[in-house]
């Protein structure tokens, strides 16, 4: 069966990255193109190289998209469970504090390291800022 890869035609002659498979070590937090090293030092931290492969990862510009990822996913998850439980219960505003402050908190917490390795893994099959081997340049606005 072959690996479907995003954009894969439209490399350029570049050899086309498996997408899902590099997004999905990017969660399991491992280096998008081996699977095997680590891919980050800290909790949100990613390590520069790959100790296994060399693969630099120092150049990645996650940035604050798996922040808003995040927001979005627990969001919904959070509010349609307030509102599916308010609607069918009378609990306190002490019960929904028990539940939902923690449960935002945890979920929240739980899901920004795996979504930011997947949006290092991306990149990466993408050849997105820096993965492709070119350097990344700010584009400097006309008017300065």
């Amino acid at each position: 069966m072959e690996q479907q890869v995003f954009g894969g035609e439209h490399q350029s002659g570049r050899e086309a990255r498996p997408l899902w498979t590099a997004m999905k070590r990017g969660m399991l937090g491992r280096c998008p193109h081996c699977g095997e090293g680590k891919l980050f030092r800290a909790f949100v931290k990613s390590v520069d190289k790959c100790a296994v492969c060399g693969e630099d990862l120092y150049h990645h510009r996650a940035d604050d998209l798996p922040a808003y990822l995040v927001i979005v996913i627990v969001g919904h998850v959070v509010l349609g469970g307030f509102l599916a439980v308010e609607m069918t219960s009378a609990w306190s505003t002490w019960q929904h504090l028990g539940v939902w402050v923690p449960l935002t908190l945890i979920m929240a917490l739980g899901l920004l390291q795996p979504i930011k390795g997947a949006v290092i893994g991306l990149q990466w099959a993408n050849y997105m800022h820096g993965f492709g081997g070119e350097v990344d340049h700010l584009e400097a606005h006309p008017e300065l």
